[in-house]
C-alpha cells in the first residue's frame, strides 16, 4: 500500500463536509488530493491505490468541489500510472521511500528501473542507487554507480551530491552501517526538537545537513525547519534552493514550503523562480505553491500568458480552486482552444459559479464545450434546481438530459430525480433516472423503488 499517498488522501477525506464552503478547507482538499496524485503519478501501479481513488470519488459524490477534485484525478492519476509503468519512471519515489525505511536492497532494485529505462530523474536515481550500495556495505558498486552518474550525465545538478557522497563512500570501512543508521534517526530526532525549540541557533546546522549525504527525509525535514526560522540566513537558504541550489528533489520541497509561507515576498521570489526555470516539474510545483499562497493575480497572468500548455492547464484549474471566478469568465471570453474552455468550465464548477455556468449553456456553440457546461452546472450545488429541471424539460438531446440526471446525482437531490421519473414518457430516460436512483440511500429514493415494485 502506498502509504504516503494514502496519508494525503485520508486527509481530505477527514475533512467535514460541512465545511465545504470554507475556502481554507477547499484549498486543502485540492492541496491533499494533488499530493496523492503526484506520489501516484511516481510509483509502480499500485492496483489498491487506484481502487482508494475509486472509491473516494464515490464517497464524495454529495460534496461538489470534492467529488469533482478526485474525478479529475482518478483520470489523470490512470493516464500517468500507465505512462510511468512504460517508461520505468516511477520506482523513483518507491525508492526513496525504501531508502527511509532502510529497506536498502529494495531501494536498488527501485532506482535500477528508473535507470535502466533512462527515464527523467536516472541521475537522481543513480544517486541514491549508490547511497543505498553505500548502506548496504557495497562499496565498489557504490562508487562504480557515481562514475556512471558523472558519465552519462555530465551536466546533472546532481553531481555536487555526487563529489560529496564519493569522498564519504571512499573514507568508509565498506562495511553494513547499522551505526550510520542510528545516527540517521538521531538526526531526525534532533531536527524535530531543534523544530519545536530554537530553530535560529540550529541554521548552521541544517545547512551542513542539506549539503551533506543525509537520507531524503532527513533532507526534508532539515529543509523545513529552515522556513520555521525567522533568522536571514534560514531564509536566504529556502530561496537558494527553490532557485536549483542544491539538487532537483531539494529545489520541489524548497518552491513548496515556500507556497506554504504565503507571504506577499514568497510570492514574489516564486514568480522570480518561475521565470528563470525552463524545467516544466519546477514551474508546475509553483503554481500549485501560488494556489496555496492564494496568489489569484499571479495564477490569473499565468493563465493567460503561459505557452506551455500543460501548464496554461495547470494554472487554470488552480484558479477554480482559487474560486476565481471573476478572472475565469475572463479568460474564457477571449480563450479559443476548446480543450481549454472545458478545462475554465471545470474550474467555474470548483468555484462554485453555477450561475454563470447557467448562461454558458445558454450561448456556448462548441458542442463539446457545452455538454462540459451542462454537467459541470448540473453538479454545482449553488445552481437552483429549478433552473435544472425547466431546462431538462426544454431539452431534447438525450444526451444532455443525462448530464443533467447525473449531476442531479451528484447532488444528492433524489427528491428532484423522482419527480423527474414520474412524469418521464421516454423509457429509456426513465430507466436512467431509475438507475441512477437505484443507488442512492435516501428515504426519497427508497420509497419511489417500493412504489415501482407494486
Amino acid at each position: 500500500m502506498n502509504k504516503l499517498a494514502h496519508g494525503f488522501l485520508a486527509a481530505a477525506l477527514a475533512i467535514p463536509a460541512s465545511a465545504q464552503q470554507n475556502v481554507n478547507v477547499d484549498l486543502q482538499v485540492e492541496v491533499a488530493l494533488q499530493q496523492a496524485q503526484e506520489v501516484l503519478a511516481q510509483t509502480t501501479v499500485n492496483h489498491e491505490l487506484l481502487a482508494q481513488l475509486d472509491a473516494a470519488q464515490g464517497q464524495f459524490e454529495r460534496d461538489r468541489i470534492k467529488a469533482e477534485a478526485v474525478r479529475n484525478i482518478a483520470q489523470e492519476a490512470r493516464k500517468n500510472v500507465s505512462f510511468q509503468f512504460a517508461k520505468g519512471g516511477g520506482s523513483y519515489e518507491g525508492g526513496t521511500r525504501a531508502l527511509d525505511d532502510k529497506r536498502y536492497e529494495d531501494a536498488i532494485k527501485q532506482f535500477d528501473a528508473v535507470i535502466t529505462a533512462k527515464a527523467q530523474r536516472a541521475d537522481g536515481a543513480l544517486y541514491w542507487k549508490a547511497y543505498a550500495l553505500d548502506r548496504a556495505g557495497r562499496k565498489d558498486e557504490a562508487l562504480a554507480a557515481l562514475a556512471k552518474l558523472r558519465q552519462d550525465y555530465p551536466q546533472s545538478r546532481w553531481l555536487n551530491d555526487a563529489q560529496a557522497l564519493d569522498a564519504a563512500v571512499k573514507q568508509g570501512s565498506g562495511q553494513p552501517t547499522a551505526t550510520t543508521d542510528t545516527n540517521e534517526d538521531l538526526k531526525l530526532m534532533a531536527i524535530n526538537s531543534l523544530m519545536n525549540g530554537d530553530p535560529e541557533r540550529a541554521v548552521p546546522l541544517l545547512e551542513g545537513i542539506l549539503k551533506g549525504n543525509s537520507a531524503p527525509r532527513v533532507k526534508e525535514r532539515a529543509l523545513f525547519v529552515l522556513t520555521q526560522s525567522k533568522a536571514p540566513r534560514a531564509a536566504q537558504l529556502l530561496t537558494d534552493y527553490a532557485k536549483g541550489a542544491g539538487n532537483p528533489d531539494m529545489q520541489i520541497r524548497a518552491v513548496r514550503y515556500l507556497g506554504m509561507s504565503g507571504t506577499p515576498e514568497a510570492q514574489q521570489q516564486l514568480n522570480s523562480v518561475y521565470s528563470a526555470s525552463s524545467d516544466i516539474s519546477v514551474k508546475r510545483e509553483i503554481i500549485r505553491s501560488l494556489m496555496m499562497s492564494k496568489a489569484t493575480d499571479q495564477m490569473a497572468n499565468l493563465a493567460r500568458n503561459e505557452k506551455e500548455p500543460e501548464l496554461r492547464l495547470e494554472a487554470i484549474r488552480q484558479l477554480g480552486a482559487l474560486r476565481a471566478t471573476p478572472h475565469l469568465l475572463q479568460l474564457y471570453s477571449t480563450e479559443a482552444s476548446t480543450d481549454n474552455k472545458v478545462a475554465i468550465v471545470r474550474s467555474l464548477m470548483m468555484a462554485g459559479a453555477g450561475d454563470k455556468l447557467l448562461d454558458l449553456v445558454k450561448t456556448e456553440k462548441d458542442p463539446k464545450v457545452r455538454t462540459e457546461a451542462i454537467r459541470s452546472m448540473a453538479m454545482t450545488r449553488n445552481t437552483p434546481v429549478e433552473s435544472i429541471l425547466q431546462f431538462y424539460a426544454s431539452e431534447t438531446d438525450p444526451k444532455v438530459k443525462r448530464e443533467l440526471i447525473n449531476g442531479l446525482s451528484m447532488r444528492g437531490d433524489a427528491k428532484s430525480m423522482v419527480d423527474l421519473a414520474r412524469k418521464e414518457s421516454d423509457p429509456n430516460m426513465k430507466k436512467a433516472i431509475v438507475e441512477r436512483l437505484s443507488m442512492s440511500k435516501s428515504k426519497e429514493a427508497t420509497e419511489y423503488m417500493l412504489e415501482l415494485l407494486k
